[in-house]
């Protein structure tokens, strides 16, 4: 099975930016993290990371020809205004999951609203790291 897992902007600075939200470990040790923890080697795992929303919707885009079984995306900021996006996820018709590292309900009142939820099949929310292995393991058990 193969899953495509999309982080958004900012999230490259993680383990140097708001650390009290989002945690001391940067992006690569939480993919090792991830990758050490799965309970299958069933999981092929495609990593990808940007800044750029086109970048986001043509990596969606490429999941249709690629044998991409599920998608998970932290869309980071652009989970709040990104029509674009939501509208890509829910082109492609693959079941995504949106994760936060952060309970975006507990924060700021901007960053409570998700233009992607209602397209996602589930949302993961404030359990940082630990989000993406639940993600991929709902995705192995289904």
């Amino acid at each position: 099975m193969k899953l495509l897992i999309i982080n958004g902007p900012n999230l490259n600075l993680i383990g140097r930016r708001e650390v009290d939200v989002y945690g001391k470990e940067n992006l690569e040790q939480i993919i090792n993290w991830v990758s050490e923890n799965i309970e299958t080697s069933k999981v092929d795992l495609i990593w990808f990371q940007s800044n750029s929303e086109g970048e986001i919707i043509d990596k969606l885009h490429w999941a249709i020809d690629n044998q991409i079984a599920g998608v998970i995306i932290n869309p980071g900021a652009y989970t709040h205004y990104s029509y674009a996006i939501r509208d890509a996820i829910s082109s492609i018709e693959i079941p995504t999951i949106e994760v936060h590292l952060s309970n975006i309900n507990k924060r700021e009142n901007f960053r409570k609203i998700s233009v992607i939820e209602d397209v996602c099949i589930k949302q993961i929310k404030g359990k940082g790291k630990k989000g993406y292995l639940e993600a991929i393991n709902l995705f192995i058990k289904k």
